[in-house]
C-alpha cells in the first residue's frame, strides 16, 4: 500500500523558514518522480515542484523557485522541501504526491502558516 506522510509545517513570520518533509513507503520511491503541490481553503491545487526519478532533475514553480528547495533522500525514502524567504501568500496545506501504477496519490498534508 502506497503511503505519504507529510511533516514540518507549522506557524513563521514571514521571511522565516521551514522544511517540510514527507516520508513514504509502499513502492520504490527511488524509482519514481514526487511532487509537492499545495492547497488553499477555497483555491485548487497549485503545483510547486518535481523531483525526477532518482533526483536527477528538478523543476519549480516561477512562484517559488529561488526560495524553496526539493530534495530526496532515497535511502530513506523520504522527500523533502526546504523554503525559505516565506511570504503570506504562501500560507496552504502542502502535500506531496505521486503517481504509481497509474493510481495518483497524495499525503494528508502539512499546514503552514506564515504569518506576524
Amino acid at each position: 500500500e502506497v503511503q505519504l506522510v507529510e511533516s514540518g509545517g507549522g506557524l513563521v513570520q514571514p521571511g522565516g523558514s521551514l522544511r517540510l518533509s514527507c516520508a513514504t513507503s509502499g513502492f520504490t520511491f527511488g524509482s519514481y518522480e514526487m511532487r509537492w503541490v499545495r492547497q488553499t481553503p477555497g483555491g485548487g491545487p497549485e503545483w510547486l515542484s518535481t523531483s525526477t526519478t532518482g533526483g536527477r532533475a528538478t523543476y519549480y514553480a516561477a512562484s517559488v523557485k529561488g526560495r524553496f528547495t526539493i530534495s530526496r533522500d532515497n535511502a530513506k525514502n523520504t522527500l523533502y522541501l526546504q523554503m525559505d524567504h516565506l511570504k503570506p501568500e504562501d500560507t496552504a496545506v502542502y502535500y506531496c504526491a505521486t503517481q504509481v501504477g497509474g493510481v495518483k496519490y497524495k499525503g494528508l498534508g502539512t499546514q503552514v502558516t506564515v504569518s506576524s
